[in-house]
């Protein structure tokens, strides 16, 4: 399971290569696409896309063009199967979540039967 942090970097990553499979970006770019609350820093990302790549989202390579810092980005399995785990992550916090209030309803009904009978 991804953390929030890693959960965002494969957003951005996934955003760029699943048409192709394949990207090539640059860490500015990268981070442009990343949630403005959130400040990485070029370290912190090349460490969360680190290990993103140990997890078999991606592989990683890393080139230069112009001087500059380029990432070259290959989807795998995982990376394509993201968005599917993605929706399964937010449709089971829903049912966690709707299942937490009904249950406090049932409590407060519970509750309330209780007062009335003592």
């Amino acid at each position: 399971m991804l953390n929030r942090r890693e959960s965002e970097v494969m957003q951005a990553v996934y955003s760029l290569c699943h048409e192709k499979g394949t990207c090539l970006v640059a860490p500015s770019e990268l981070l442009e696409l990343l949630p403005a609350r959130k400040k990485f820093t070029e370290t912190e990302l090349d460490g969360v896309l680190g290990e993103l790549a140990l997890d078999n989202y991606f592989e990683l390579l890393l080139s230069e063009r112009k001087g500059e810092k380029m990432y070259v980005i290959s989807l795998r399995a995982n990376g394509y199967a993201f968005k599917r785990y993605y929706t399964q992550m937010k449709r089971d916090a829903a049912g966690k979540l709707f299942w937490a209030i009904a249950s406090a309803v049932v409590a407060f009904l519970v509750g309330c039967v209780l007062k009335r009978l003592f």
